[in-house]
């Protein structure tokens, strides 16, 4: 369904699950960026009336996960920590085209933010599937649900913005790109991406 064209490392999750506080930290992270792109996306783009009623709601959604994260910390008596950098985001970005018009430019941003949710999805799936703490296995479970949802919603507004063509053409690209990236960025188990 997601439709990544390289799986994460298997490693990941056995380096992840020794790494949990720094895991949920940088979850956290994520969520919180989540939040902020969709809230930019509307600031960018307000007369865009179905992004705007369709992002609302995410923006709402992903914080409140911002929120059920830091819980999963205090409950282990963690601490947020300090953000780091997400070179996998960064690196996602560089793969924007320059130039071209406004629209463009959103559906790029839009399916971007489609592969940052498809890749959380997977990275959720191998946690709920390979944890051995039963209470993160339940949570990353129905976070995976929740961001497959966020996965289709990128696409298919990105979809009512270009002609389905144009936008399943770019979607395929970024995909390559977003494989070449996968497969260049050294394994790491303290990160979601």
């Amino acid at each position: 369904m997601l439709h990544l064209k390289l799986p994460t490392d298997p490693r990941w999750v056995n380096i992840a699950e020794k790494n949990i506080e720094d895991i949920l930290v940088d979850h956290a992270y994520c969520e919180q960026k989540a939040a902020t792109s969709c809230i930019s996306l509307i600031v960018q783009y307000p007369e865009k009336t179905e992004l705007v009623d369709a992002l609302t709601p995410v923006v709402a959604e992903e914080w409140n996960h911002f929120e059920m994260v830091l819980q999963k910390l205090k409950e282990r008596g963690y601490h947020l920590g300090r953000m780091r950098k997400d070179e996998y985001v960064n690196q996602l970005f560089g793969l924007m085209k320059k130039g071209g018009s406004r629209d463009d430019q959103l559906i790029d941003k839009l399916l971007i933010g489609a592969l940052i949710e498809a890749r959380s999805c997977e990275r959720f799936k191998l946690l709920w599937k390979e944890l051995n703490d039963e209470d993160l296995q339940q949570f990353y479970y129905d976070l995976m649900v929740s961001e497959a949802g966020h996965y289709t919603n990128f696409i298919e507004l990105a979809r009512s913005y270009a002609p389905r063509e144009k936008v399943d053409q770019r979607w395929q690209e970024l995909l390559k790109g977003e494989a070449e990236i996968i497969n260049n960025l050294e394994v790491r188990g303290d990160r979601i991406h």
